[in-house]
């Protein structure tokens, strides 16, 4: 499926992940976070790109995983992306979803 934003044609699939992380931009990423209220603050770029990088690791994510990675907390991080905070901010981090999230 195709998706406008940013005046850029991005691929996702059909719940709204990106399928190509080099479709990805900043810009893209502030969209994205704007359709779950999120102003994306210097936390919140911390954890996309530590998201992103244990991606391209093909490490497997969770939120446990996520609370010990000394990025952020379990707590920060229900603060930061409160309507779900790791499907949300796989999807504004333009990586799959988890298969760790239902």
């Amino acid at each position: 499926m195709e998706k406008q934003i940013c005046g850029k044609v991005i691929h996702v699939n059909e719940e709204g992940y990106l399928t190509d992380l080099n479709e990805w931009t900043p810009e893209i990423a502030e969209e994205l976070a704007k359709e779950y209220d999120i102003t994306l603050s210097p936390r919140h770029w911390e954890v996309l790109k530590y998201l992103q990088s244990e991606h391209k690791n093909n490490v497997p994510l969770s939120i446990r995983k996520i609370g010990k990675s000394n990025v952020v907390d379990i707590k920060e991080f229900y603060a930061l992306f409160p309507q779900g905070p790791l499907k949300i901010s796989s999807k504004i981090a333009g990586i799959p979803k988890p298969a760790s999230c239902l």
